[in-house]
């Protein structure tokens, strides 16, 4: 059997962090048994979906990389295919006309609600042996709806949470399709799988009240069932359901911010599923390792600064010039002068150690491409008479001194002990009046990438 799973969200949003890490997951499993990916839209929601949610879908797979292998499919442009099932639904009976205004059905799920029962709709025009039904009010369009089975149990082992038995007695005879004829939810949803020859569905909890009534559906068409299985909801750090107050949630947020999509994925990928304690391992390591077996029962919970965590340690070990393309134009944004400036990717390389995000990484190397501006209150503050003749001796070494981090060293401990100063003595002022500032990485490294002209220029302007 060739393994087939789907990832079929509703383009009525963004796409969530919640979607993405269902799609790691189906995308994982097929990787892991050599099957298929598809992805489909299910776009019925007429008054909900935007083609710029569809986009956002799009951008997001693609920004992450889960490429599917058949689709998108598109169930707006399936809908001569779902006519064609509720035609023969409707012949073979498995399916009926129903009449009931909204205000009829709302007054049925009052009585019962008022009984003590689940509300549900009573089956009017449900049509058995030997009843009669009512007259078709004039004028009024009709929805069609399943004949649910009235007894017996909906039991399916699901492969996250194990058995589930819905009794049918819970289900009502769902509408499948609208007085205009558009096919609703479950039913799109049905076809699609039985079509798509779907073996395995991977999805969010909040789907389990769904599957009995697809599974309902498929057995009455006489579809082979899929195998299911629901994973749990992602919390917010406070234990509630994951929300816009707790950051971003929707996936292009994330670059955005500055995040890479290895980490987003890695960082996704054990939400929910482990492998021993490995916590950092690439995509193809996952679908190697990826099972069932290991994805948890319980929600998980998101963590910002796990993930940041995880984007600081893939920023790390990627190459500088991949990260001089995603930061330079943030830099360019923020008025970067390049011309005459040190090499981008070297400052990278000095930087990258401590940034979380590429965001970060770009304001920290701003530093070295931009005028500095020392507050005069600093410099007052920093820049004393014993530090002045340090500074002026430490100017005339940088003339003729081999430039270079361990010379710039030398030559400052040489300074240092001439004139009886302290490493922090001679160090802050010159950051202050080489950078304009008074935190920087290592004040040897920082001399060296600035260069000896700019060094020389700015020292001088202030001895000067």
């Amino acid at each position: 059997m060739t393994v087939r799973t789907r990832f079929a969200p509703s383009p009525t949003g963004y796409l969530h962090l919640g979607g993405a890490r269902t799609a790691l997951f189906s995308w994982a499993y097929v990787r892991h048994f050599g099957g298929t990916f598809i992805l489909r839209i299910e776009d019925t929601d007429l008054e909900r979906s935007t083609p710029e949610a569809v986009q956002a879908i799009l951008d997001g797979m693609n920004w992450l990389g889960l490429q599917h292998d058949e689709g998108p499919f598109y169930q707006m442009k399936r809908m001569d295919r779902y006519r064609e099932v509720i035609a023969q639904m409707l012949e073979a009976g498995t399916a009926y006309y129903c009449y009931s205004s909204p205000e009829e059905v709302e007054a049925m799920r009052e009585r019962m609600r008022a009984a003590g029962e689940k509300p549900r709709y009573d089956g009017t025009w449900r049509p058995e042996p030997g009843k009669t039904l009512p007259a078709i009010p004039e004028g009024r369009k009709p929805v069609v709806r399943f004949k649910n089975p009235l007894d017996g149990d909906v039991t399916w082992d699901d492969m996250v949470k194990g058995t589930i038995t819905i009794s049918n007695r819970e289900l009502d005879d769902l509408v499948i399709a609208r007085p205009d004829g558009t096919p609703t939810y479950n039913f799109c949803v049905a076809v699609d799988d039985w079509d798509m020859e779907m073996t395995h569905v991977i999805r969010g909890d909040d789907h389990v009240n769904n599957t009995p009534r697809q599974i309902n559906i498929l057995r009455a068409l006489g579809a082979p069932l899929p195998q299911y299985g629901h994973v749990p909801m992602i919390l917010g750090a406070d234990g509630e359901k994951l929300s816009k107050r707790h950051g971003a949630v929707s996936v292009m947020d994330y670059p955005a911010q500055g995040y890479l999509p290895e980490a987003m994925l890695n960082y996704l990928a054990r939400l929910g599923w482990s492998h021993g304690d490995d916590e950092i391992f690439s995509m193809e390591q996952f679908c190697q390792w990826f099972d069932v077996d290991h994805l948890s029962k319980s929600p998980a919970q998101f963590n910002p600064e796990k993930l940041a965590w995880l984007n600081n340690h893939y920023i790390k070990q990627s190459d500088n010039a991949r990260l001089e393309a995603l930061v330079r134009p943030l830099m360019e944004q923020d008025g970067a002068q390049f011309d005459g400036a040190p090499n981008l990717q070297a400052v990278i390389a000095l930087l990258k150690e401590r940034a979380n995000t590429i965001n970060e990484l770009a304001e920290a190397a701003m530093l070295f491409y931009r005028q500095p501006a020392p507050d005069p209150a600093l410099i007052a503050q920093h820049i004393t008479d014993a530090v002045k003749p340090a500074l002026e001796r430490f100017s005339v070494v940088c003339e003729t001194v081999e430039w270079n981090k361990a010379a710039l060293s030398a030559a400052m401990k040489e300074v240092l002990a001439a004139h009886k100063l302290k490493t922090p003595q001679l160090a802050m002022p010159l950051r202050l009046l080489v950078s304009g500032q008074l935190q920087t990485p290592s004040i040897d490294a920082v001399l060296e990438l600035f260069g000896r002209e700019t060094v020389l220029a700015r020292l001088q302007k202030f001895i000067g």
